[in-house]
């Protein structure tokens, strides 16, 4: 299999925008994954996401299983604590939550994490992973005690992404938080985007095809849906259209 991160670099430079499907395992009725599975397949999604805050080892393996079964779309671990590592999985996002002054969200839990992910044959993607506010506290800032950045000030958003892009981060990922009243604005995003050159994942709050077509425009390289496929599934196939329009 071609490698993930070469595969959105790839992208971003020929100005291809991709998708990515959240998928929170403890929030998942099993008996319908299949089904959200064969859908977002069918609909041109580019990558699984999966991951959350609270995750049990059991369901994350089942939730693998089960899209390995279905689909040949990769599969990303967007990880919530050290323990969510799976083999299974095609990658792993090595999220340091930059936004934050949490050092074990910075590097901490890294360390634990690194021996483990070294034995395995996970694509680890160092990510500076970057909270902003959307409308209301989320299980993400809770369990890293950080506060998110405030959804109007654009410009700690730049300089943390360059910090970050200093730093050697391959990728920016730029959250609102699962449930987000207000997703991030596009002038946050065309601002970091202005800054940094490393491809741009935006995700949080995300419900409309036309918020999915402003946010490619603003310059995110992939758009992550999360809970709105959960609450209206033939939103995915409308949104994978808004993606092939602006290739």
């Amino acid at each position: 299999m071609e490698m993930i991160y070469d595969k959105i670099v790839a992208d971003q430079q020929a100005g291809k925008k991709s998708l990515a499907v959240l998928i929170d395992p403890d929030s998942l009725d099993f008996s319908a994954l299949k089904a959200k599975v064969e859908l977002a397949e069918a609909s041109g999604i580019d990558y699984f996401f999966i991951g959350g805050s609270l995750i049990a080892d059991d369901c994350l393996d089942k939730s693998l299983d089960i899209i390995r079964e279905n689909s040949k779309i990769p599969t990303v671990i967007f990880p919530g604590a050290v323990h969510q590592i799976n083999q299974k999985a095609d990658a792993i996002l090595f999220l340091s939550l930059i936004s934050g002054r949490n050092s074990e969200a910075l590097i901490g839990k890294h360390v634990a994490a690194a021996p483990i992910l070294r034995r395995t044959n996970l694509e680890v993607i160092s990510t500076g992973y970057m909270l902003v506010d959307g409308g209301k506290p989320t299980t993400a800032s809770y369990i890293s005690n950080t506060f998110p950045i405030p959804a109007d000030k654009s410009q700690i958003a730049s300089c943390t992404a360059m910090a970050g892009e200093m730093l050697g981060l391959k990728l920016s990922f730029m959250d609102a938080g699962s449930g987000a009243q207000t997703p991030i604005s596009d002038k946050m995003v065309s601002e970091v985007r202005e800054s940094i050159g490393t491809p741009i994942i935006v995700g949080g709050g995300i419900k409309t095809p036309e918020k999915v077509q402003s946010l490619f425009a603003a310059g995110a390289d992939i758009v992550v849906i999360g809970n709105a496929f959960d609450e209206n599934p033939d939103l995915i196939q409308t949104i994978a259209k808004v993606k092939n329009d602006v290739q």
